[in-house]
């Protein structure tokens, strides 16, 4: 079994990005992949309404295989009701934060209590850059933040903290915070410390689809894990956190 805790549709790709997470699935063997929407840094609110609502179709085409995440702005005065319409409308499982405000910033307090009262997890996209980070951009540190201030949240920190060396090590010592493998910047080693700093239990699998599933599937197939850990990183810690059957 595989579940796919990180994937997207981007704003104006609707059809291709479907297409290509439904081939992965018919391919791979993937039981189950949640997605969210995502266009712009900063999004106002009819672009997040489109956005929430072509994943929504997703999941109406596909209910079998496409579970959702909530994308909300912290920055706009109707995030909560966002969150709100996503998870008691729509039947998404979790809340997604990107890059339009630091995960540490009071504006997304009320959106993570909320989180906490439908116990559902909140998927932060975070990285860690040389060159420099995004104005607003989260990293491993300010995951540390939010999981220090709200320890009974559920925390997804997204691609190892875009560097694991720096990521990881922000949030080690913060048992509400799982992390992710999506996306394609990482080395195969990058597993192996994951697990040596975390355990396989606070690991989960994502792609960060469209375009990048073989790569991520294969850090997993060559990272020096025993098949108990493999079946927690591909499922077992994902139906954990969303309380799947």
């Amino acid at each position: 079994m595989i579940i796919d805790i990180h994937a997207h549709i981007w704003r104006g790709r609707y059809e291709t990005d479907k297409t290509e997470i439904v081939k992965a699935c018919n391919l791979y063997g993937i039981s189950k992949v949640y997605v969210s929407g995502l266009h712009s840094q900063y999004p106002d609110e009819a672009e997040i309404r489109e956005l929430n609502g072509e994943v929504y179709r997703f999941m109406q085409e596909q209910p079998e295989v496409i579970g959702g995440f909530c994308y909300v702005s912290p920055r706009h005065p109707t995030a909560l009701y966002t969150l709100q319409k996503g998870v008691e409308e729509m039947g998404m499982s979790g809340l997604k934060l990107w890059i339009a405000a630091f995960c540490d910033d009071p504006s997304v307090f009320k959106l993570v209590e909320k989180c906490i009262s439908y116990d559902i997890p909140v998927l932060v996209h975070s990285f860690y850059k040389s060159n420099g980070n995004l104005t607003d951009e989260t990293t491993g540190v300010n995951v540390a933040n939010l999981a220090r201030r709200y320890p009974e949240a559920k925390i997804i920190m997204a691609h190892l903290g875009g560097n694991c060396y720096h990521g990881i090590k922000a949030v080690k010592y913060h048992k509400n915070i799982w992390v992710d493998i999506s996306g394609s910047p990482f080395r195969r080693d990058d597993v192996d410390y994951t697990v040596e700093q975390l355990g396989a239990e606070r690991i989960l699998f994502g792609t960060d689809m469209p375009g990048s599933y073989l790569v991520n599937a294969g850090q997993i197939e060559e990272a020096q894990l025993s098949l108990e850990q493999k079946d927690m990183i591909y499922y077992l810690n994902a139906k954990k956190i969303l309380r799947l059957e």
